[in-house]
């Protein structure tokens, strides 16, 4: 969606050589260049799943190269991002902006939680999943794509890598 509105796109993947196969990125770093891809951008959207290789990837080392000015949004795993870091972070204004959270390291946010003090920050719930049809839909996909393509032995629609 990004690219569509001329935004450049930067994302980093465990494997970046088949970021140029689907042409949705302008570049693609690996796991190891967390830090290049906070200085070169205006928004961090975080989306990735928790495993033991993306717990606390981004902490205090990578919000302190963060790009002057920058937002960081988390829509994926709470335990991606150091909470306890990105409170410094957002504290002390050196860095970034502000910070937008849909997924927190203790779900739900406990009501002592610092987070909830910090004025450049938006929170909100860990709930699109709670609309009229989504169980219905989800259900209904599963059901008449996922499950058929599964017993046809083609690839899954929504492959999971627990790696």
């Amino acid at each position: 969606l990004a690219k569509a509105y001329g935004m450049k796109v930067v994302a980093v993947r465990r494997r970046p050589d088949v970021a140029d196969e689907e042409g949705l990125v302008d570049a693609c770093y690996g796991p190891d260049k967390v830090n290049d891809l906070m200085a070169v951008s205006d928004y961090v959207v975080c989306a990735a799943p928790l495993t033991p290789s993306t717990k606390g990837m981004i902490s205090t080392k990578e919000l302190a190269a963060a790009k002057h000015g920058s937002v960081v949004i988390n829509v994926g795993r709470g335990a991606v991002i150091d909470e306890d870091a990105l409170i410094d972070a957002l504290r002390s204004g050196k860095r970034l902006r502000g910070a937008a959270l849909d997924v927190f390291t203790t779900e739900p946010l406990p009501e002592d939680s610092p987070l909830w003090t910090l004025d450049n920050l938006l929170l909100s719930p860990h709930n699109a999943d709670q609309t009229a049809d989504f169980l219905n839909k989800a259900v209904a996909q599963f059901v008449d794509e996922s499950m058929p393509a599964f017993l046809r032995g083609d690839k899954p629609l929504n492959p999971v890598d627990v790696t």
